[in-house]
Order: C-alpha cells, then sequence, then structure tokens
C-alpha cells in the first residue's frame, strides 16, 4: 500500500496531481491538503484544510497523514508567483521588501516547514520521496533574461533548502529521496498572464503536467536527492 500526501491541493498542479496518483496507485491512501476544501472523484482521496502559516497545524497534518503507516510520498505544490497585488518585477524599480518577503514565505519558507515535519515520517524500510514544485527561472546558471527578482530568488533559495535537506535525510533514511520539480508552463491562473510568450506545445494542462512529473518520480533514485529535475527527467543545474 502506498501512503501519499499532498500539500497544495486546491492549485491546478496539485490537484491535477492528486487525481493522477489516485489513479495511478490502485492501492494507496491519499491525504490531499489544501488551503481552501475542495472535492476530488476518486473516494480514496481525503480533503483536508491547512493553514501553511501555522506551524502547529503543519505539524498536526504531518502526524494525521502518518497515522495509519509511513509515507510514501509527499509532494509541496503549493506556491506563489503573482495575485491581485503582486506582479514580478520586470527591473529594479518594481523591487519591494514586502514582495520579497511575501514570496519567499510562500516559496521557500513554507514548503521548508511542511519538510520540518513531513520528511521524518517518510517510510524508512523502503524507498520514499518528498518533491517540492520548483521552477527553470531558479536556476542561477540557466538564468539570460533577469528580471522577476523575487520568484527567482525564492525558488533558487528552495532548492538550497532542498539539498540541505537531502544532505540530512540520507543520514538518518538511506532510501529517502528529496527533490525539487519543475512542472514546465502549465494552463493554470499562476500562468495566465504570461502564457503569450510560450512555444507552442510547451503549454501543459494540468493533467499533462501531472502524468509527466509522476512518470519523473517514478524513476528517481536515492543517489539523485537533492537535485532539481524538470517534467522531462533533465536535471535542472543550480
Amino acid at each position: 500500500m502506498h501512503n501519499i500526501a499532498v500539500i497544495g491541493a486546491s492549485g491546478a498542479i496539485g490537484g491535477a496531481l492528486t487525481e493522477h496518483l489516485a489513479g495511478l496507485y490502485a492501492d494507496a491512501t491519499l491525504t490531499a491538503f489544501s488551503r481552501r476544501p475542495r472535492t476530488f472523484t476518486s473516494p480514496r482521496i481525503t480533503p483536508r484544510v491547512l493553514n501553511y502559516e501555522n506551524e502547529i497545524e503543519i505539524e498536526s497534518a504531518a502526524v494525521v497523514a502518518a497515522e495509519k503507516a509511513p509515507l510514501d510520498l509527499v509532494i509541496v505544490a503549493s506556491g506563489l508567483l503573482h495575485d491581485d497585488k503582486t506582479m514580478p518585477e520586470k527591473s529594479l524599480r518594481d523591487l519591494s521588501g514586502e514582495k520579497f518577503l511575501k514570496l519567499f514565505a510562500a516559496n521557500t519558507v513554507t514548503p521548508a516547514i511542511i519538510a520540518k515535519h513531513f520528511i521524518p515520517k517518510l517510510n524508512a524500510d523502503t524507498p520514499a520521496i518528498f518533491a517540492a514544485l520548483s521552477a527553470r527561472v531558479g536556476s542561477i546558471s540557466d538564468n539570460q533574461l533577469g528580471g522577476w527578482y523575487a520568484y527567482r530568488a525564492s525558488k533558487a533559495a528552495l532548492n538550497m533548502v532542498i539539498k540541505n535537506l537531502a544532505i540530512e535525510a540520507a543520514r538518518r533514511n538511506k532510501g529517502a529521496t528529496i527533490v525539487g520539480l519543475h512542472p514546465g508552463t502549465v494552463d493554470s491562473a499562476l500562468s495566465k498572464p504570461f502564457q503569450g510568450n510560450v512555444p507552442d506545445g510547451k503549454l501543459f494542462t494540468p493533467d499533462d503536467a501531472a502524468e509527466k512529473l509522476c512518470l519523473v518520480l517514478g524513476h528517481l533514485l536515492p543517489h539523485q536527492s537533492g537535485l532539481c529535475f524538470a517534467w522531462d527527467g533533465q536535471e535542472i543545474k543550480p
């Protein structure tokens, strides 16, 4: 039996991942955490509301998810690129401390605190995975366009957190794999304002992205822990 937890299950990618995993593993128990209530088609998915800013709630969520068995897969699919008051910066004049703190809280701090409480619940008897959605724009070596200061920096910081988590987790759980995942550009509210620049064939539906990411997850090995992988299985360099 697989015991799976998805955090950020009300989003386009998180929801699609949850549904796809339910179909992929017929014996799976899935707990889907999100800020807002959401219903799913599979009766084996248990939806739960979670406040990502409340560490006590996150700690309790980890206990609930692993109550009957250790966790075999944890996916953090939450994150923030923009909202009604915040858009990615195009130049220096758009920078603000408020924007940096807001995006770092969502994209770096929240996954780190989730990891703090969920990684110790990973299965230590069989291979287990903790994955967080990152982004190619968090790669320093790949940055050719500039801009998007806070988002790029928050995802680069997340990648460093993932590396640290992998090093520490390996000391206690040799079969654990901790990775970042880049889903590509997905047709969602997050990417909607920027889809005009996406090449033909590179705008994925949430279901397409979920299928591709699950294929990547299915081929991961513990020696790849600490790395970041794109939807096509290619490693994204720091």
